[in-house]
């Protein structure tokens, strides 16, 4: 997962870094055509006729202002920097470490009463799921109960879709 993570962020920067390099070709090559879609953004934030020519020749002064707001408004991007891949590498590889042996966690206890065990990791990796789901929840936007029951949904339902998957398999004539 944490592979995953790290190239997924790399593949967006070098998507970035070469929207960055054509955007910066406009500028050079149809600089007026680049000034036009300065002006439809304008317009369509509700600025009337003189405050979207006043903000455009301001804009077009200043080409990183203009390149940043071509970047972010045309082409819906934002920058994202070197260090993202590999922070997104541990922070994702770490929680899905962590993660892995919240459902294993009861079986250390129950001895060899393997329904037991598998009782009590649904509703420990539901709970804790739960958690995750109202602590996302409180640190962004959002209702603590709809957060943590919509990822304790989502977590439980992979779950079960994956021991489907291996109960299957497993099942196969070999």
């Amino acid at each position: 997962m944490g592979a995953v993570a790290y190239t997924s962020t790399s593949a967006r920067r070098r998507v970035y870094l070469k929207e960055l390099s054509r955007e910066k070709q406009e500028m050079q090559d149809v600089h007026e055509v680049e000034k036009e879609a300065v002006r439809q953004i304008f317009r369509s934030w509700g600025y009337d006729r003189q405050d979207v020519e006043d903000l455009t020749e301001r804009i077009a002064k200043n080409p990183k202002a203009m390149l940043e707001l071509m970047m972010g408004y045309e082409r819906g991007l934002a920058p994202v920097d070197k260090s993202e891949a590999l922070r997104g590498f541990f922070i994702v590889g770490a929680s899905t470490v962590v993660g892995s042996f919240v459902p294993l966690i009861p079986y250390l206890f129950v001895g060899k009463n393997i329904l037991v065990g598998t009782e009590l990791s649904v509703v420990i990796s539901g709970i804790t799921l739960f958690f995750i789901g109202a602590y996302e929840a409180k640190t962004t936007v959002g209702s603590l109960w709809r957060s943590g029951l919509q990822m304790a949904a989502i977590g439980l339902t992979a779950g079960l879709a994956g021991f489907l998957v291996g109960h299957f398999i497993g099942a196969l004539p070999t």
